[in-house]
C-alpha cells in the first residue's frame, strides 16, 4: 500500500512540474492560450488515473469473485480492491472540483458543454456504487449486485467522459 502512495505522489509531483513547465514555456512566447491550461493538464492526469484504477478494481473486484468460489485468497484481493475504491472516489472527487473551478474561472458559468452533464454522471455512480459497497454484508445479498451493476454503467459513464472530454480539448488545440 506503500508503494503504490508513494507511486502515485511521485507521479502527480511529475505531471504538475510537467504542466508548470509547459505552462510557463507557453506563456513565454506569447500565445494566446487560456490561462487555465495548466489546470486542465491535471485534471487529464487525474483522468487517466482514474481510468487505471477502474480496471484495477475490476480485476481485483474478478479475483474477489474468484475467492468466493474457493479459487484464490480472498483477503488479499478485498484489501487492495477497498484501497483502490477510495483511491477511485477521490479522484472522481477530485475531477469534479478541477472542472467547476476550472469552468467557473474560464467561462464563469457551468454546462456549457455536455462534459458537465458526464462528469455528473460519473460522480453520482462512483458515490453511489461506493454507498453499495459499504452495505456488502452477509445479510444483504442485493447490495453486491447493485454495485458490481453500477461498475459496469460507470465504465460506460467513463467513456462517454472521455469522449466529451475530448472535444472540449479540441478548442484548446491548435
Amino acid at each position: 500500500m506503500k508503494i503504490i502512495e508513494n507511486i502515485t505522489v511521485a507521479t502527480l509531483m511529475v505531471g504538475m512540474r510537467s504542466a508548470l513547465w509547459n505552462f510557463s514555456s507557453f506563456k513565454d512566447r506569447s500565445m494566446n492560450l487560456p490561462s487555465f491550461l495548466w489546470l486542465w493538464k491535471i485534471a487529464a492526469w487525474s483522468m487517466g488515473f482514474a481510468l487505471l484504477t477502474y480496471v484495477c478494481l475490476a480485476v481485483t473486484g474478478m479475483g474477489m469473485l474468484r475467492a468466493r468460489h474457493g479459487q484464490s485468497p480472498r483477503a488479499r484481493w478485498r484489501t487492495v480492491h477497498i484501497v483502490l475504491g477510495l483511491t477511485l472516489v477521490a479522484l472522481v472527487l477530485g475531477l469534479l472540483t478541477i472542472g467547476i473551478v476550472g469552468t467557473l474561472g474560464h467561462y464563469g458559468n457551468l454546462g456549457h458543454s455536455f462534459h458537465a452533464l458526464a462528469g455528473s454522471i460519473v460522480v453520482a455512480i462512483t458515490v453511489l456504487s461506493a454507498g453499495a459497497a459499504l452495505q456488502i454484508k452477509e445479510g444483504n445479498v442485493w447490495a453486491r449486485r447493485v454495485h458490481v451493476s453500477l461498475n459496469g454503467l460507470l465504465g460506460a459513464s467513463f467513456a462517454a467522459v472521455l469522449w466529451t472530454g475530448w472535444t472540449v480539448v479540441q478548442k484548446y488545440l491548435p
